[in-house]
């Protein structure tokens, strides 16, 4: 296969999917001694919270290369590459964590990236991006169309596009976050993953189906970024305004074509948590575990708190998909949503 015909393979499919545990393992050799064995934590405290038999796996990328579990999505799509198309550059779409993430590793393959960024990207992620060496061009996200000035650029400058989740290789990538929890902890009953675009989901529901086939797997959403429960409930895809939610890396209008495919065949349900209790889980997983979780990657576990009993006398996985939140917007966030107010956290 020519590398051109590569790279179409990756992002189109020709309308096959392209994903398999084959795909996911061959991604999971190419990140290895490269990505990080992110760490599983757990909580008798939360086991508990949840009911008798309960046991609760938080798998937290927040520890990953580039704070988030993009980059082994973004790495594995620039190892895919030949020497050629490297050479030539990447470019990619994000509001952080796949910017930092592709920047990472195209510096690690001697290449560049550039990348268009949202103009109210967190001030942290487009400083790690400027810090990985990726050259930022930013735009409105309410009301320019970030995939269109992207592919135009891609165009303009001869770069190869990379895009965050509608790409066979980097929905392999991403799954191996599901593969090294169950490789760790052995069979799940369930697993909470956070739904953006669908590619994280989308590699964790083809890992989890073919080595924990009984187990369900349900995506977590922003109320206010349901583009993808909407989807579920009508079939297809559908589009909604770009969300105003505090989960930055969830601000998606809709569902990948790719990652969708996948996910409405292999994925239990979507559920949807408030910004409220994104933020109460924030709070659980500092005081609690010690542990740093932007909103994004903290929306999966705010779907466990939001109901623990449903969990009871189940053995839990939980992905805990990025920490980059910087400081200040960290006690922010803590100060506008204080314990009290709507569903507070235990």
């Amino acid at each position: 296969m020519t590398g051109e015909k590569r790279v179409a393979a990756g992002m189109a499919g020709e309308g096959k999917v392209m994903l398999d545990l084959d795909r996911v393992r061959l991604a999971a050799r190419r990140l290895d001694r490269v990505a990080h064995k992110t760490p599983v934590v757990t909580s008798r405290t939360l086991d508990g919270l949840c009911g008798a038999g309960t046991r609760v796996y938080l798998k937290a990328e927040c520890f990953q290369r580039a704070g988030a579990f993009k980059f082994r999505g973004a790495y594995n799509a620039v190892a895919a590459l030949d020497a050629a198309q490297r050479a030539r550059g990447i470019a990619a779409w994000s509001s952080g964590n796949h910017a930092q993430s592709v920047s990472l590793a195209a510096k690690l393959h001697g290449s560049s990236a550039t990348i268009l960024m949202p103009k109210d990207a967190p001030a942290a992620k487009v400083a790690a991006t400027r810090g990985y060496g990726g050259e930022i061009v930013f735009y409105d996200r309410y009301t320019e169309d970030r995939e269109i000035l992207a592919r135009d650029l891609a165009a303009r400058r001869g770069l190869i596009p990379i895009p965050a989740y509608d790409h066979w290789d980097v929905m392999a990538g991403q799954g191996t976050v599901a593969l090294e929890l169950i490789e760790e902890v052995g069979q799940l009953d369930i697993l909470l993953v956070q739904v953006s675009g669908g590619g994280l989901a989308a590699g964790s529901a083809t890992v989890l189906k073919a080595l924990c086939p009984e187990a369900k797997i349900y995506g977590v959403e922003p109320e206010a970024g349901n583009d993808t429960a909407l989807s579920f409930a009508k079939g297809e895809r559908v589009n909604i305004p770009v969300p105003h939610t505090i989960a930055d890396g969830q601000q998606v209008e809709t569902p990948g074509k790719l990652t969708f495919e996948v996910n409405k065949r292999l994925l239990d349900g979507i559920l949807l948590v408030s910004d409220q209790e994104i933020a109460n889980a924030m709070r659980f997983l500092f005081e609690r575990c010690k542990l740093v979780v932007e909103p994004s990657g903290a929306s999966a576990f705010a779907a466990l708190l939001r109901e623990p009993k449903r969990f009871a006398g189940r053995r839990v996985g939980v992905t805990l998909s990025g920490g980059n939140v910087g400081i200040e917007r960290f006690c922010d966030l803590m100060n506008r949503f204080p314990p009290g107010a709507g569903r507070a956290a235990p």
